[in-house]
């Protein structure tokens, strides 16, 4: 098997890789990013000094950036689903979209969950009710785009939403997502209910204790 894939099954960008993966069947070798496998974590921290998983090797290559593995997985790993369009127009909708998980949903999440995690007397509380205005922003503008569509970037599932799945599922829980913007709400429904995600949430469930906010008892 050529395809090994470091990552941490909580890991939300590990969640993205992992979607693509398990969309077309792909095979790969999980090196499993956890403090009871040392050498993998040793492994891993040769390969790519800065740390930020998920990491695709293969054979020689080394491919960084979960959005990057997935256009890489597209043209040297292709399956039955792609999931980037062959129509350059088409493509550039998918990554402005992916672009806007990313930035919009996942940063401002991350701030908040980080900031959880700093000690007293070094949380900065402006910088969390930032975040937590920019995802009320984000869920605006998406719940509009989300009104007459089923995926993020139309009615073919694409490398925006592996991004959307698991940036909206750790969102909800840290911000939650108001009842009135209902159609976000049905598109992380949907989004949980595709097979190759809620394959990646099944298999993350053994983690939910590590979630510094609390993991709520519902997903």
């Amino acid at each position: 098997m050529s395809l090994k894939l470091y990552a941490h099954p909580f890991s939300s960008y590990s969640q993205k890789v992992l979607v693509a993966l398990y969309e077309n069947g792909t095979p790969f070798e999980w090196r499993a990013l956890t403090q009871e496998a040392p050498q993998v974590l040793q492994e891993f921290a040769a390969l790519w000094p800065i740390k930020r998983f998920p990491l695709l090797v293969d054979g020689e290559q080394v491919v960084t950036e979960a959005s990057i593995v997935i256009e890489y997985l597209g043209l040297h790993h292709p399956g039955p689903v792609r999931l980037l369009p062959a129509d350059p127009r088409a493509a550039l909708e998918v990554r402005q979209m992916d672009r806007f998980f990313d930035n919009y949903i996942s940063t401002p999440q991350q701030k908040i969950v980080f900031d959880s995690l700093r000690p007293d007397g070094e949380h900065d509380a402006r910088g969390v009710a930032d975040a937590r205005e920019q995802l009320e922003t984000a869920y605006a503008w998406l719940d509009k785009r989300m009104a007459q569509r089923e995926w993020a970037a139309g009615d073919t599932f694409s490398l925006a939403d592996c991004g959307a799945a698991p940036f909206l599922f750790y969102a909800d829980w840290t911000h939650r997502i108001d009842p009135s913007f209902a159609h976000v709400i049905a598109y992380r429904k949907r989004l949980l209910a595709r097979p190759s995600f809620a394959r990646a949430v099944d298999e993350a469930r053994p983690y939910r204790p590590l979630f510094p906010l609390g993991a709520p008892d519902r997903d």
